[in-house]
């Protein structure tokens, strides 16, 4: 599952490079290839299309990184799955008959 999410991840981001690059901040870009009122879209039908595209795939982008980040099972909170050595006392001291040592009963 994750690995279909991170290549849809990888589609909107490329489609949204495209979309950004395609307009231009002083009013050219796509829209002014439309010169014409009589053009289907015309010019600012078309600015409006591209920051509607901009701000879709944009909150796209976020949601399916969101989603990405919650499918992740890395960490866990568990303490048993922690990779720490135990805290024992090595064999060699611990007694032998299952006696408290004596300066460890006071």
């Amino acid at each position: 599952m994750l690995t279909a999410i991170s290549i849809i991840i990888l589609i909107v981001a490329g489609l949204l490079a495209l979309v950004v690059l395609a307009q231009n901040p002083k009013g050219g870009g796509l829209a002014a290839g439309f010169t014409g009122a009589q053009q289907i879209g015309g010019v600012q039908r078309t600015a409006d299309f591209l920051e509607k595209g901009t701000w879709t795939l944009a909150g796209t982008l976020m949601v399916l990184c969101l989603i990405s980040a919650g499918v992740q099972n890395n960490g866990s909170n568990d303490l048993d799955d922690l990779d720490t050595p135990s805290i024992s006392a090595p064999a060699d001291e611990a007694p032998a008959d299952g006696q408290i040592p004596a300066d460890e009963a006071e």
